[in-house]
């Protein structure tokens, strides 16, 4: 009988629950200790090693921006948390809705899944680069609103930019290569046909 109430002590004490919540106070300690000593030789690396990798000159909008940078941060990001650059927005979060494209030399990415440090010798472009020197707004911004494009205007700033760049690289596309370019910007709001139309009318402003 001692045996049984033996086993039945042990497995209380040793229990699943028990178990699970051990692993979290040891991941927190170990979490805690990195972050305690993060940039220190006791981590096998110098202060100055630590700031020279982290802190990175970007070319944003056409400005050299000096930022803290980690390893593993997304552009998405860095740009809206430490550049303060908001109209990069955060959707989906895996490459999947478009509402954080941004240009990198001319081409549309998905900064979400884009790492900072990758694209520090790169000419990065966000929405707020596309204003013009007296604050008017860029012609496929007038032309999304002109074609009532915007619902909720969340995905706005990433289906300017998608057509930004489609404008660039094809001055003068076809209504079917729109909507091609367009297809990796989701909509909530279904306003699909609205800013297919504000791409054509920005084309053939250009064209004017």
């Amino acid at each position: 009988m001692g045996d049984v109430e033996s086993v039945g002590v042990l497995e209380k004490k040793y229990s699943r629950r028990t178990f699970i919540k051990g692993v979290i106070a040891t991941g927190a300690s170990v979490s805690s200790a990195g972050y305690l000593f993060r940039g220190t030789s006791l981590l096998g690396a110098t202060t100055a090693q630590t700031v020279t990798e982290r802190m990175i000159t970007l070319n944003i909008n056409g400005q050299q921006r000096v930022v803290d940078v980690l390893p593993n941060e997304t552009l998405a990001m860095t740009l809206r948390y430490k550049l303060n650059l908001t109209g990069t927005k955060l959707g989906c979060d895996r490459a999947e809705c478009g509402a954080c494209t941004v240009l990198i030399d001319d081409v549309n990415i998905y900064a979400c899944t884009t790492l900072t440090h990758r694209v520090r010798d790169r000419e990065v472009t966000t929405v707020e680069g596309l204003e013009g020197p007296n604050g008017e707004l860029h012609p496929v911004q007038q032309a999304f609103v002109d074609e009532l494009g915007p619902q909720c205007g969340f995905c706005t700033p990433g289906q300017v930019m998608s057509a930004v760049a489609l404008l660039r690289s094809n001055p003068s596309p076809t209504r079917e290569e729109a909507r091609q370019a367009m297809a990796g910007n989701l909509c909530r709001c279904g306003a699909y046909n609205h800013y297919l139309n504000g791409v054509m009318r920005a084309a053939s402003m250009r064209e004017a």
